[in-house]
């Protein structure tokens, strides 16, 4: 009787487990656009010329915490959410996804302003490292936010266990893959003078092809963040509102160009929360 019940337990513990595997493995797949968006933001948030070598992967490291602090508190409020006010969930997808957007479009336009009135700003001083963590903890939470609320929305019908196991797994395998490879990304320079300074031709060659790409990597990951963005933000509006999923599908794209319309109806989107936000946001700053 006691054998029994211990296999019972252990087929028990292997289904809900299996349930873990296919749900953990199927939100992964749904949030890999705001995990590529969010490596790429924080490895352009804790480097920086105005960081030393030796403080990088420190600074990495105290972002990680702070990711990993992020995942706690928003974890059980989703779980929550999901218990208590499933039907928040959609609405709030959307809204992250609103955010994902406007932060693009806004992000363009600082860059194109920013290139105009370059030479009548005065030089900006540099964020120091307390300052450059925060930064990037709160953008962490905002991109965490939408990873766990994507991830919860793969998962809402499983059981409560998985719900747990599943989302848990999630924020902490996805805070230990895009730490680990911020970090490599930001060492990656310091790596290619190592190599260097090695007598050996070859590892010379890699080193020298290390420095010369990375200032290109960096560059790539700013653009390749900005466009997830749309994709993501795009992305979330096209599954959420069916009028406008079945738009697009009666559009008879092929597939391989099936995330255009993601991307177009991103950049509309943010395109039109800055047009309100923005000038609203000046009127508030002269008013007070």
């Amino acid at each position: 009787m006691a054998f029994s019940s211990l296999f019972t337990l252990l087929d028990d513990i292997a289904a809900v487990l299996d349930d873990v595997a296919v749900m953990t493995k199927m939100a992964t797949k749904k949030t890999a656009g705001v995990i590529g968006d969010d490596l790429a933001l924080n490895a352009n948030q804790v480097s920086g010329k105005d960081i030393k070598p030796e403080r990088e992967l420190p600074i990495v490291w105290a972002v990680a915490k702070g990711s990993l602090l992020n995942k706690v508190i928003l974890i059980p409020i989703a779980l929550l959410l999901s218990i208590y006010l499933p039907s928040f969930i959609n609405p709030l997808l959307m809204l992250g996804g609103a955010y994902l957007c406007f932060e693009g479009v806004e992000k363009l336009l600082h860059q194109f302003l920013h290139k105009k009135s370059h030479n009548d700003e005065p030089a900006v001083q540099p964020l120091s490292e307390a300052d450059k963590i925060k930064g990037a903890i709160r953008t962490d939470f905002i991109l965490s936010a939408e990873i766990i609320i994507i991830a919860l929305g793969v998962v809402q019908e499983s059981a409560t266990l998985t719900k747990i196991i599943s989302l848990s797994a999630i924020g902490v395998g996805i805070t230990l893959f895009v730490y680990g490879l911020v970090g490599l990304i930001v060492k990656l320079d310091d790596i290619g003078l190592w190599l260097l300074k090695k007598p050996n031709r070859f590892s010379q060659a890699v080193g020298k092809g290390l420095l010369f790409v990375m200032p290109w990597v960096m560059k790539s990951l700013s653009i390749i963040g900005t466009i997830a963005m749309f994709l993501v933000g795009g992305g979330i509006f096209t599954h959420s509102q069916p009028a406008v999923h079945h738009f697009i599908e009666s559009l008879n794209l092929p597939s391989a160009f099936s995330g255009i319309a993601d991307l177009i109806l991103g950049i509309l989107i943010g395109a039109i929360i800055c047009a309100v936000v923005l000038p609203l946001g000046r009127v508030v700053d002269k008013n007070f």
